[in-house]
């Protein structure tokens, strides 16, 4: 036999088991990681010229308890915010800590809408050159939205937009944190 067809072969008998079996496990853990776009709505402090979005980068790790709800813990590095205007300069990082509340509803076969809800634990530091340097770390909460498709019973893949609220504090003014990200999932 030729080898493209053992390949069509092969192809036809992974596309024929029963959807039962790609369908990812109702129980477990499982683990990820996110590449993405963040956005700070009150980064352009200075009001000149501001680049106000960067790369959002998230590891997670999670136990789905049944079909419908799981629990997540994840760490976000946010990226940052950089202004300027007439010499002055003001760049804000931001890195946090995550515990979710996962809610997912199936839509069709292996592809399902989430939303999520929970509590951050953020750092935050500004480096300006009137001020000075500062940090501070505050808590506040987390949510989004998004959909899921199962390619495996193992491999899964998420988009979502989600909101870190008011993060910042102290000296630095606080901002709503949005991320728009694309997450790669591992189940076990």
């Amino acid at each position: 036999m030729k080898k493209s067809h053992l390949a069509m072969l092969a192809a036809a008998a992974l596309f024929s088991l029963p959807a039962e079996a790609q369908k990812a496990p109702e129980t477990g853990f499982y683990v990820g990681g996110a590449l993405g776009k963040s956005s700070f709505k009150d980064g352009c402090r200075l009001g000149g010229s501001c680049d106000d979005s960067d790369t959002a980068l998230r590891i997670f790790g999670g136990y789905q308890i049944n079909r419908y709800v799981a629990g997540e813990l994840g760490y976000v590095d946010l990226g940052r915010s950089k202004s300027t205007a007439g010499g002055l300069t003001d760049d804000v990082k931001a890195t946090a800590w995550e515990l979710s509340a996962v809610g997912s509803v199936p839509v069709v076969d292996r592809f399902s809408a989430f939303g999520r809800l929970g509590l951050y634990f953020a750092d935050v530091e500004e480096n300006t050159n009137f001020t000075g340097d500062s940090s501070h770390s505050n808590n506040d909460l987390t949510y989004g939205f998004g959909v899921r498709y199962d390619f495996t019973r193992n491999l899964a893949v998420r988009g979502e937009l989600q909101r870190y609220s008011n993060v910042g504090g102290g000296n630095i003014a606080k901002s709503d944190i949005d991320l728009l990200v694309i997450s790669v999932l591992w189940l076990f």
